[in-house]
This record gives structure tokens, C-alpha cells and sequence, in this order.
């Protein structure tokens, strides 16, 4: 049987990989290895990826760490503090901790905080479209490490992992719900309780899109309710609430109504992209 060895200049690639940061500062560092744990598992995973390199995301030019490609990355919007506390809003300068916007003083959400990964425009429109639309589930993972670094405080202080639902027509159509394809890896990284039916939508409301901001309070009004056998999941919970974009927070509002309704004692959102404006983009 042969034995199997690596070339010189593997080993020595082999070399500088294992000596790269261990960790690098989020949202740039490598996805979590899922290739076993520990030592044996980190070399294998490091072997595999020197054998077989990954493969960017977003198809564009091959990444050292599975991912997305270097020219994805300098494009992507991501939000760092300081922010509004209320939605998430970014300010232009920091005005102290729990600081927020107008809006939300003027009107407070039903949803206590919210964070965002990053701002929604034509270049992270593209990788959400990708996965709400076209099958590629292999983005949610991507979005939920995002997410453990912008919601990470938020998360810290939250029981359980809740994400938006879809109506069962859709979810047939669709085959799977994106909110919950990004909730279910975050509650992994965050220690998080997953309740995946916590909430459903108890009528089909249809797309948001293309309404006014009354118009889409109206249309997700009553529209979600906790489940009496899940309500022990809920009651006496502080639940981070997961969506994929943040425009106007009807349906996030919404959804906080219901689970505040069930006994949570607060709910927190975190999503992976919001507007700038609630006008500024058709989704």
C-alpha cells in the first residue's frame, strides 16, 4: 500500500498556513472548521483545504479561507459602532453608549435593540438575494458568523434564537426559510437555544415589497402568534429575533408584538442587513 507524502513546496506552504493568526479580527476571519475537533482536526482541515483549495462564495477569485473573495469583501458595507441602539441605524459620530436615533425616541419599537451586519446596497443585496431566491443555503453559515460579531452583545444577553417565519405556502415554494438557515448556525456559535417554530405566520401576508410603511404595518398586522405548546419556550425568555434585511421593522415589530404577547420578557433583533433609508431600496 502506498504511503502518501507531500511535496517540498507543500510542506512549506503547509508551513506559513499554520503559522497564519489563529483567529482573525471579525468579519475576515475563516468560517468555523466543521472538519472535527482539536488538533487532528485543525491539521486535517488544513491539509484538505492545501489539497483541495475552497472556493469563494461569490464565485469570484479563489479566497486563502472559504468565504468570500477579497474584491467581495472591500465592496460589503459592514457596520461597526457606533450605532443606534433602537434599529441599528449607524451614526456619523459616537453620542455614548445606548445612544438613539430620532426615530426611535419619536416612535419606540416594539423590539427593545437591533443590529445589523451590514448596509443593504447592490453588493450584499446580490449574496441575500443568492440565498433567499437561489438555493444557496451555503451563504446562511457566512451571515451567521457576521451576525455573532455585529449582534454579539445582544446575543450575550439573550435565552433563545428566534427566526422570522414564513408562511407555510411560502416555505413549500421555497423549500426552506432564510431567516432560520442564518438563526440555526448563530445559535450554535452563540450558546443559543434554537426554536425554529417558536413562531409561525399564521396568514399568508405576501411580499412586503412595493408597500409604504403604513401599508406594510397593516399587511403583517396579527399576522404571527406563538403556538400554545410553544409558548414555554417563550415566556419568561429574552429572544434574539433573526431576519435577513431591516427596512421599515414592520415585520420585525410585528413578531416582537406576538412573542411579548407570549411572556418574552424582551426581544432583540439582529439581521444581517438593513437600509440606510426605509426608501432607499426595492428588496
Amino acid at each position: 500500500m502506498g504511503v502518501f507524502a507531500l511535496t517540498e513546496s507543500q510542506k512549506a506552504l503547509a508551513a506559513l498556513w499554520t503559522r497564519r493568526p489563529a483567529a482573525l479580527s471579525p468579519p475576515f476571519r475563516a468560517l468555523p472548521p466543521s472538519r472535527g475537533k482539536g488538533a487532528l482536526g485543525r491539521a486535517l482541515g488544513h491539509l484538505i483545504d492545501l489539497l483541495l483549495p475552497p472556493t469563494a462564495l461569490d464565485e469570484g477569485e479563489r479566497p486563502q479561507s472559504p468565504g468570500l473573495s477579497a474584491r467581495a469583501w472591500e465592496r460589503i458595507a459592514f457596520l461597526d459602532a457606533p450605532v443606534c441602539d433602537g434599529c441599528g441605524a449607524p451614526f456619523p459620530y459616537d453620542l455614548g453608549e445606548g445612544a438613539r436615533c430620532a426615530a426611535c425616541m419619536a416612535a419606540p419599537r416594539r423590539f427593545a435593540r437591533a443590529r445589523a451586519a451590514c448596509l443593504y446596497d447592490e453588493h450584499s443585496r446580490d449574496l441575500i438575494l443568492k440565498l433567499k431566491h437561489a438555493d444557496r443555503t451555503d451563504l446562511a453559515r457566512l451571515f451567521a458568523l457576521w451576525l455573532s460579531r455585529a449582534a454579539g452583545e445582544l446575543a450575550a444577553e439573550c435565552d433563545v434564537v428566534v427566526p422570522v417565519p414564513l408562511h407555510r405556502s411560502r416555505l413549500f415554494s421555497r423549500r426552506y426559510n432564510q431567516a432560520a438557515e442564518i438563526a440555526r448556525p448563530l445559535g450554535r456559535l452563540a450558546r443559543l437555544r434554537y426554536r425554529p417554530d417558536a413562531l409561525v405566520r399564521a396568514r399568508d401576508t405576501g411580499t412586503q415589497g412595493g408597500k409604504s410603511s403604513r401599508g406594510r404595518r397593516l399587511n403583517v398586522k396579527g399576522a404571527f402568534r406563538v403556538p400554545p405548546r410553544r409558548v414555554r419556550q417563550i415566556a419568561g425568555k429574552r429572544v434574539l429575533l433573526i431576519d435577513d434585511v431591516l427596512t421599515t421593522g414592520a415585520t420585525a415589530e410585528a413578531c416582537a408584538r406576538a412573542l411579548l404577547e407570549a411572556g418574552a420578557t424582551a426581544v432583540d433583533l439582529a439581521v444581517v442587513a438593513r437600509v440606510r433609508e426605509a426608501a432607499s431600496l426595492a428588496i
